[in-house]
């Protein structure tokens, strides 16, 4: 197994450091998915992809950094790992946090994981207006993401938000959820034209309002500034 995970991961960095915690942490996630379902991805060249994808938006997280549903990891212990950045991971599920407390204490990364929901997270005063940048993934339309993701942010802070195609009526209502939570959408980067992939980046301008997020649940049923046809 290590043979195909190194050479999943090679070219990825010439850190021999870096490498070799990558390489063990690809290979617990790996050991650990098949009875917990960490995450879809089940061989060494498919977790390598997420690792890559995590890797790809160091240069525009900054420290400390919170990843809310965190699940196997992505993007935050990739990151953690290649750039030393701190970060408190958020994950509701308990199974999923137990995992990441392993993994964070056998690599010594700098990292903090709350076993709780967004919701109840962002109104802890240690964490509400305490992040530089916000990180999340496969959490929901960007509206619930923003709704989850802005309050943790200092004003000046950034969310980094990996997402797949935008239909029009979802990035108009980003644009109206981002101005409500205090915040404003900063550049939209495509990343990968054939499978119509993106980087939004927006912005914290202004505190937050008190009553967001909403409470636990609401944010995903009642998507701010948006009516989601799929829900």
């Amino acid at each position: 197994m290590i043979a195909e995970i190194r050479a999943a991961l090679a070219g990825i960095t010439s850190d021999e450091g870096v490498r070799e915690r990558l390489e063990r942490y690809v290979l617990a996630l790996l050991e650990r998915n098949a009875a917990m379902n960490l995450s879809a991805a089940r061989d060494p060249e498919a977790v390598a992809a997420h690792v890559r994808d995590s890797l790809a938006i160091a240069a525009y997280v900054r420290d400390p950094l919170v990843d809310i549903g965190s699940g196997g990891g992505f993007p935050a212990i990739p990151l953690a790992i290649a750039t030393g950045c701190r970060a408190t991971l958020i994950e509701s599920t308990a199974k999923k946090a137990r995992f990441l407390e392993e993994v964070v204490r056998a690599l010594g990364l700098p990292l903090e994981v709350r076993a709780q929901r967004a919701e109840d997270a962002a109104r802890d005063p240690g964490l509400r207006g305490h992040f530089a940048s916000a990180t999340a993934r496969a959490v929901g339309s960007i509206p619930v993401v923003l709704e989850l993701a802005i309050p943790f942010l200092e004003v000046g802070g950034i969310a980094v938000l990996q997402r797949g195609r935008l239909k029009p009526r979802e990035r108009e209502a980003a644009g109206d959820a981002a101005l409500v939570l205090g915040a404003q959408i900063e550049e939209e980067i495509p990343v990968d034209p054939g499978a119509d992939r993106r980087l939004l980046l927006v912005r914290k301008v202004a505190p937050t309002a008190a009553r967001f997020p909403r409470r636990s649940g609401i944010p995903a049923k009642r998507p701010l500034c948006f009516e989601d046809p799929n829900a």
